[in-house]
C-alpha cells in the first residue's frame, strides 16, 4: 500500500473512530437524527483533508479549511441550501452556545431540530480536526473523539451490553488505526491478546454492573426553562360556569374521552394552591400512544396552558412545554389559533385490582398548612377509618358526593383556601367542583393519601364532531397516586356516580365499576395486604457496582481538575502581566525585559540564566519573523535608558519598553498553531527564572 493510501485510510479511520464517539448521543436524539449530521461533517472533514494533502499551499491552514468545511456543509444541511448568510451563522453560534442547554431542558429523545441538536456535530467536527492535526502520533489523536464520548456519557451514561457493543466497536476502529500506524511485526502480534483481554474485561463489567443505574448521567431536569406567572386556573372555575356561552377548543377523538386536564395543583399552604410543574421541552416521544386527537385552540382562549391528558405521549403541530408528572402541556409564547395533534396513553387495570390496590408510597405531593380544628376529626370519619388505599380514596368520594352538594345559580361560592373549605364543609356544603377538588385533596392528605388536584374540562354529554368545548364544562376534579397505576381521577361531586357524566374512556370506566363494587358504609373493611407488596427499599448497590461508580466520579474529578488547572495557566499569565505594568520607572522596563524573556520560553526558544536581551536577539533562529529579533533590539535600548544612562526611566521609556514587548508578541503569532497552543498552555512558563 502506498504511503498516499495509507494516509487516506488512517485519516478515515480515525474519522470513523470520532463519528463513532458521537453516535454515543443516540439515547438523546436517537440513532436515525444523528446519522445525517454526523456524516456531513465527516465527510466534510475527509475532503479537507484530502484538498490539503494535495495542495501543499494549504497544508499550513489545514484546520481552518477542515472546520469551514464542516460549518459550511453542516448548515447548508440544517438550514437549507444556499449561500451562508446571517440566519445560518446566529444558528451555528447557538449551536455552541445554546443547543446543549436546550436538549438538557427536553424530554428524551429530543426533537432533532437544529437548536437542539447541533452541539453533537459541532463537537465531532471540532475532535476530527484536532485528531486530523495530531494523527502523526495516533494515540493522541484518538483523545479528541474520546472526549466527546465521554460527554456523551454525561448527558445518557449507557450501561449492559449496549455499553459493551459500543466499546468494541470503538475499539476496533481505533485498534485497526493503531495496528495500522504501527511498524514492526512484533508489535503487530501484541494486538491479538490485546483485543482478547479488552474483549473478556468488557464482558467482565457488564456481568458484574447489569442494569446498574448510569450514575454520570445528568439530570436533565435541573435545567429546566424558568418558571412562568401564570393566573391560577382554580380560580377561574367559577368565572368560566357562570359564562358559559364562550367556546374554549374543539377537538375530535379516536377514543371516547371523558375529561381534558390543562392544569395540575399539587403544593398548598393553607391559603393558595399551587402547580409544582418542572415543565421541559416535548421530545420526540415520551412513549407509543395508544389514543389520539386533534385538537384547535381558537385565538381568543385564554391561559398559556393546552388541553392534554394525564399520560401525554407525542404532540406535533405545536412545540409546548411538558411536565411528564402531570402531564399537563403549556405554550408560553402562544400567539393566535394552534392547532396539533396529541396522542397519549392509559394505564390498563381490571377493576377488582383497582378496588384493592393500594396508594403509591412514593408519590410526592404538597402540605395542607394549618389544619382548623375538627377537620382532622371529619377525615377520619368520612373515611371511615380505614388505612390508606384506594378503598378509603373511594369511600372519602363517596362521602362527599352523599352530604354535599354542587352549587348553582347566578353567583358562586369562590376560594379554596382553608376559610373557604371550612365553611363549604361544616356550614354550607355547597360548593364548585373547585370546592369539591380541593376539599378532598386537603381531606386525603390528613389521613394519608396521595393527592392532588386537576382543572380542566368534562367533555360535554352528546354526539357529533367535531366536539366544542365552553366555559361552561369547566370541571375540577382530585387524583388519587396508585400503587402499580399511577394516579386515577375521581369525582367527588357525585356526578360519576349519578351516570351523568359523558362517556367515559377505559381508566374512567374500570373506575367506575370499582366504585359500583364498593361495599356499603356497614361492611367496610381495609383490603387485604398482599402477599408480594413492593420491594423495601436498598440502602445501596453491589460492591462490584458501588466501587465503578467511586472509580467513575474520582476519573472524572480528576478530569474536571486537570480542565480547571489548565485553563488556570493563561489566567494566572495574565494577571502576572498585569502585575508588571503596574511597576514604574526603571522597574517597568526591567518588567518588560522579563516579560518578553517569559514570552521566548514559553515558545520553546532558550533563555539561558544571565543571558542580556541581545544575546537573546543574536540567539534567535532564521525562521523567526524578523520582528521579534527588531522587538527585541529596540528594547535592549530601553534596558540601557533605564539601567545604564543614570537618567531616571520616564514614561516614554516605559511605553516604549512596552510597545518592544508587543512587537515581540507579534512577530510570535505567525507561529504554527500547535506551538501557539503549547505556548498557552505552558505550565513551566509560571516558574520564575533569575535574571
Amino acid at each position: 500500500m502506498t504511503p498516499q493510501w495509507t494516509q487516506r485510510l488512517t485519516t478515515t479511520l480515525l474519522l470513523l473512530a470520532t463519528g463513532l464517539a458521537g453516535l454515543l448521543f443516540a439515547p438523546v436524539f436517537g440513532a436515525g437524527a444523528l446519522l445525517p449530521p454526523l456524516a456531513v461533517v465527516l465527510v466534510a472533514a475527509f475532503a479537507g483533508a484530502e484538498l490539503c494533502a494535495r495542495a501543499g499551499a494549504l497544508r499550513p491552514w489545514r484546520p481552518v479549511v477542515v472546520l469551514l468545511l464542516g460549518l459550511l456543509a453542516l448548515g447548508e444541511l440544517e438550514f437549507g441550501p444556499g449561500l451562508p448568510d446571517a440566519a445560518m451563522l446566529r444558528g451555528l453560534l447557538a449551536g455552541v452556545t445554546r443547543s446543549w442547554q436546550l436538549t438538557l431542558q427536553s424530554t428524551w429523545p429530543a426533537r432533532a431540530d437544529a437548536e437542539l441538536l447541533l452541539f453533537v456535530p459541532l463537537a465531532v467536527l471540532a475532535a476530527a480536526m484536532l485528531g486530523v492535526e495530531l494523527l502523526r502520533r495516533p494515540a493522541v489523536a484518538l483523545v479528541p473523539g474520546l472526549a466527546v464520548a465521554g460527554l456523551s456519557q454525561a448527558f445518557a451514561a449507557l450501561s449492559g451490553p449496549v455499553a459493551t457493543a459500543a466499546g468494541l466497536a470503538y475499539c476496533v476502529v481505533a485498534g485497526a488505526l493503531l495496528v495500522l500506524t504501527r511498524r514492526g511485526g512484533a508489535r503487530v502480534l501484541l494486538v491479538v491478546p490485546s483485543a482478547v483481554l479488552a474483549v473478556a474485561a468488557a464482558a467482565g463489567l457488564t456481568a458484574i454492573d447489569q442494569g446498574a443505574r448510569p450514575s454520570l448521567a445528568i439530570a436533565r431536569d435541573a435545567a429546566a426553562p424558568p418558571a412562568l406567572r401564570v393566573d391560577d386556573p382554580l380560580d377561574d372555575v367559577a368565572d368560566r360556569l357562570t359564562h358559559p356561552a364562550p367556546a374554549v377548543f374543539s377537538y375530535t377523538s379516536s377514543a371516547p374521552v371523558d375529561r381534558w386536564r390543562t392544569a395540575v395543583l399539587d403544593d398548598f399552604d393553607g391559603v393558595t394552591w399551587r402547580a409544582g410543574a418542572d415543565y421541559l421541552r416535548l421530545g420526540s416521544s415520551l412513549g407509543e400512544a395508544t389514543h389520539r386527537a386533534r385538537i384547535t385552540v381558537p385565538a381568543d382562549a385564554s391561559g398559556p396552558w393546552l388541553p392534554s391528558q394525564a399520560e401525554p405521549a407525542a404532540v406535533s403541530g405545536a412545540a409546548p412545554l411538558v411536565d411528564p408528572h402531570t402531564g399537563t402541556l403549556l405554550l408560553p409564547d402562544r400567539r393566535g389559533a394552534v392547532g396539533y395533534e396529541l396522542g397519549w396513553r392509559e394505564p390498563a387495570v381490571a377493576p377488582g385490582d383497582l378496588l384493592d390496590a393500594g396508594i403509591d408510597p412514593a408519590a410526592v405531593t404538597g402540605g395542607v398548612g394549618q389544619v382548623p380544628p375538627g377537620v382532622a376529626e371529619l377525615a377520619k370519619t368520612a373515611t371511615g377509618g380505614l388505612r390508606p388505599s384506594f378503598r378509603a380514596a373511594l369511600v372519602l368520594e363517596r362521602y362527599l358526593a352523599g352530604n354535599y352538594r354542587v352549587a348553582t345559580g347566578p353567583v358562586l361560592p369562590t376560594g379554596s383556601g382553608w376559610p373557604q373549605l371550612t365553611a363549604f364543609l361544616t356550614t354550607t356544603r355547597a360548593g364548585t367542583s373547585g370546592q369539591f377538588a380541593a376539599a378532598y385533596v386537603a381531606l386525603a392528605r390528613i389521613v394519608g393519601i396521595p393527592a392532588r388536584i386537576a382543572v380542566g374540562f368534562r367533555t360535554p354529554p352528546g354526539g357529533g364532531s367535531p366536539v366544542t368545548v365552553h366555559n361552561g364544562d369547566a370541571f375540577a376534579w382530585p387524583e388519587v397516586a396508585v400503587s402499580g397505576v399511577g394516579w386515577v381521577p375521581l369525582d367527588p361531586t357525585g356526578s360519576a356516580a349519578r351516570g351523568t357524566g359523558a362517556t367515559p374512556g377505559a381508566l374512567a370506566r374500570v373506575t367506575d365499576q370499582a366504585r359500583r363494587e364498593l361495599p356499603p358504609q356497614p361492611q367496610l373493611r381495609d383490603p387485604d395486604v398482599p402477599r408480594d407488596g413492593p420491594a423495601p427499599p436498598t440502602s445501596g448497590g453491589s460492591p462490584a457496582s458501588w466501587f465503578l461508580d467511586a472509580a467513575a466520579r474520582l476519573g472524572l474529578g480528576a478530569v474536571v481538575l486537570l480542565v480547571l488547572l489548565t485553563a488556570a495557566i493563561p489566567v494566572l499569565r495574565a494577571v502576572r502581566t498585569a502585575r508588571r505594568r503596574r511597576r514604574t520607572g526603571a522597574d517597568a522596563v526591567v518588567a518588560a525585559w522579563q516579560e518578553a524573556r517569559d514570552v521566548l520560553r514559553a515558545h520553546g526558544f532558550a533563555t539561558p540564566r544571565g543571558a542580556t536581551v541581545r544575546d537573546l536577539a543574536r540567539g534567535l533562529p532564521s525562521t523567526v519573523d524578523k520582528s521579534v529579533e527588531e522587538g527585541l533590539s529596540w528594547l535592549a535600548r530601553q534596558v540601557d535608558v533605564a539601567l545604564w544612562s543614570g537618567a531616571a526611566a520616564d514614561h516614554r521609556t516605559v511605553d516604549q519598553a512596552w510597545s518592544a514587548v508587543r512587537a515581540v508578541r507579534k512577530g510570535l503569532a505567525g507561529a504554527a498553531w500547535r506551538a501557539r497552543l503549547r505556548a498557552t498552555f505552558d505550565v513551566r512558563s509560571l516558574r520564575a527564572v533569575p535574571s
